[in-house]
């Protein structure tokens, strides 16, 4: 038989082994996500997630998402509730540039008291926990990266492991900001129009009456865009051009 710690002990032995990431070589989104879900599988946890950090109550948890896999009903729950940004995960990380851990009572709201309405926990984050860090990019934009599982704290060599990690996919992370800035340039005025009365639920023959041409010159403008967003479809580049705060 088997030792049943063996699943720990392998970990344990994988944390004391770098992580290996070559931020030059990683160019795309796709590549970036490949290596998140390397990371989180080879660590025992099952979601991830990279958010710019909430500064004020203006947007909604799902506009300021950058990165993540959790699943869209989650995302949707977190934003009808408005608890990511008054989280305690939040606060405790505007106070620390160390990493945060803790049970599911992070994705609550801080200061949460015997005044304050009951807090439903939301599946699958029910019986997790999580490993935050707090990231910054060159120009000093704040992010929060969380990893959650259903596995043990990490500690030592590996709590430093997964935050040098989390660090270099973070500076990929940024490789693709830049990247989104030329793709800024490159847009056109009228393709940029058109991604944004696509956001707007407008279709291609409303677009096409909006904007006076015809029906085919906008389709070539959604095709130009995507190309240029190196999107694989309309719905993707639309999604990649907010994420970059091109529309």
């Amino acid at each position: 038989m088997k030792d049943s710690n063996e699943p720990a002990s392998r970990r344990e032995a994988e944390a004391n082994m770098p992580f290996e990431i070559d931020p030059a070589s990683v160019r795309t989104e796709y590549e970036l996500l490949h290596l998140m879900r390397r990371l989180i599988s080879r660590y025992g946890f099952a979601h991830f997630m990279i958010a710019r950090l909430p500064l004020a109550d203006e947007q909604r948890f799902s506009e300021r998402l950058v990165l993540s896999n959790w699943p869209a009903e989650l995302v949707q729950q977190y934003d009808a509730g408005e608890t990511f940004q008054t989280s305690e995960l939040v606060e405790r990380l505007r106070q620390t540039k160390l990493p945060v851990t803790g049970g599911p009572e992070l994705m609550e709201p801080a200061g949460k008291g015997a005044g304050k309405a009951a807090f439903i926990r939301l599946p699958p984050h029910a019986g997790m926990g999580h490993f935050a860090v707090l990231l910054h990019t060159t120009y000093g934009e704040p992010f929060v990266a969380v990893l959650s599982g259903t596995r043990d704290e990490p500690a030592g060599a590996e709590r430093a492991t997964l935050y040098l990690a989390l660090l270099q996919l973070f500076e990929c992370l940024e490789r693709t900001f830049d990247a989104g800035s030329g793709a800024r340039e490159k847009l056109s005025s009228r393709e940029v129009e058109c991604l944004r009365w696509a956001v707007a639920g407008k279709s291609s023959d409303e677009i096409a009456i909006i904007l006076g041409i015809s029906a085919y010159t906008v389709s070539s403008y959604f095709k130009s865009a995507t190309r240029k967003l190196d999107a694989v479809n309309r719905m993707q580049a639309i999604a990649r051009a907010m994420r970059m705060k091109l529309i």
